[in-house]
């Protein structure tokens, strides 16, 4: 395992670069996916700061990050300067860090999951650094695994909770969506969603995109490996897929949601994973089919705009800011990349 701390710069071979045509108006002719680091294992969350940092997760997991000594990684995130092309440590350990976003007065919001984590959502004042729960139960009981996380105009956050691995019990009857509302109060707005997980508010403020990707486990890291299997997880016995899809919800004035359309449904392939939009309100998804892995650009109402190839299997996108507001970065395997996109990206206004 490599724990780079500069930028690699590592054009990724053109046989696995994204295909674009004079007529497609979201990924320019020519434009590279360009490799920048490469992490412990599973890189995720990836989010822009309003100073330009790119910050992400390293998730690690227990049953593969452990070191000669046997000790075991506690997490990590990450900070990439794209100004000197190096990256470093952010925090260890991180609560086992999933999704990330800044809300509008900068504060950092991060979802830990379960594992050794904190299985809580915490913002962090980047002034002081000081970090505070925001999240850590509901009803009085741990939540599953908060995965990833959105933010309205209002400055309510919107949260998804499957489990998909770690030790932990799980005490939440459902894996659902959550709102916190800027009273601090927790509400369980979405319960039909599967095993939700990437979660994304659309520029009207009007929708709640849901992913759910339900691998039919809650701790697959404990089931075995396959002798013959290509990946580093497959379970030594087949598990039974549930939902596989990218759902639409219609969102209120007062953050209730209620199911308004499944609007790519990928199964028997599985489903993606995180989602950003841009300012338009196109979704940019990372997709982790076996067949078609990478970031699908649809349409609001699903239909196929642009396709990004990955070389690995991706888990989430995150726009950059300002004048770089149409570079993409994207977490992939261990790894973060970025390409340069023709569409700008979606932020929350800046309420400073």
């Amino acid at each position: 395992m490599r724990l780079a701390t500069t930028c690699l710069l590592l054009i990724v071979g053109l046989t696995s670069l994204p295909t674009a045509s004079a007529a497609d108006p979201i990924i320019p002719p020519g434009a590279k996916l360009e490799k920048l680091f490469d992490g412990i294992v599973l890189t995720e969350g990836v989010a822009v700061a309003p100073d330009g940092m790119v910050y992400f997760s390293d998730i690690t997991f227990s049953h593969q990050a452990v070191t000669k000594t046997g000790a075991i990684h506690a997490g990590h995130i990450w900070k990439y300067n794209p100004k000197t092309n190096k990256t470093k440590i952010f925090r260890s350990p991180s609560g086992m860090s999933n999704g990330i976003k800044f809300d509008a007065r900068g504060d950092m919001i991060v979802c830990e999951g379960a594992d050794y984590g904190g299985q809580r959502v915490t913002r962090t004042d980047m002034k002081t650094g000081m970090s505070y729960i925001v999240a850590g139960m509901f009803e009085g009981r741990k939540l599953n695994s908060p995965n990833d996380v959105t933010i309205d105009l209002k400055g309510r956050l919107y949260f998804s909770d499957p489990r998909y691995l770690g030790h932990e019990a799980i005490e939440q009857p459902v894996m659902g969506v959550y709102r916190i509302d800027t009273d601090g109060s927790i509400h369980r707005i979405i319960s039909d969603a599967g095993k939700p997980n990437g979660v994304c508010i659309s520029p009207d403020q009007k929708t709640l995109y849901v992913v759910s990707n339900d691998n039919g486990a809650t701790g697959f890291e404990r089931l075995g490996k396959a002798e013959d299997a290509k990946g580093p997880v497959a379970p030594a016995a087949p598990l039974r897929k549930g939902h596989m899809a990218l759902m639409a919800y219609d969102l209120n004035d007062k953050g209730e949601a209620s199911f308004r359309k499944t609007l790519v449904d990928y199964y028997p392939e599985d489903g993606p994973d995180g989602l950003i939009v841009d300012a338009t309100g196109n979704l940019f998804v990372a997709v982790r089919s076996e067949k078609k892995p990478g970031i699908v650009v649809y349409s609001p109402v699903g239909k196929e705009l642009a396709y990004i190839k990955t070389p690995e299997l991706p888990t989430n996108v995150g726009f950059a800011r300002g004048k770089d507001a149409n570079l993409l970065y994207i977490t992939s395997g261990k790894s973060l990349y970025r390409i340069r996109t023709n569409v700008t990206g979606y932020q929350l206004p800046n309420s400073k």
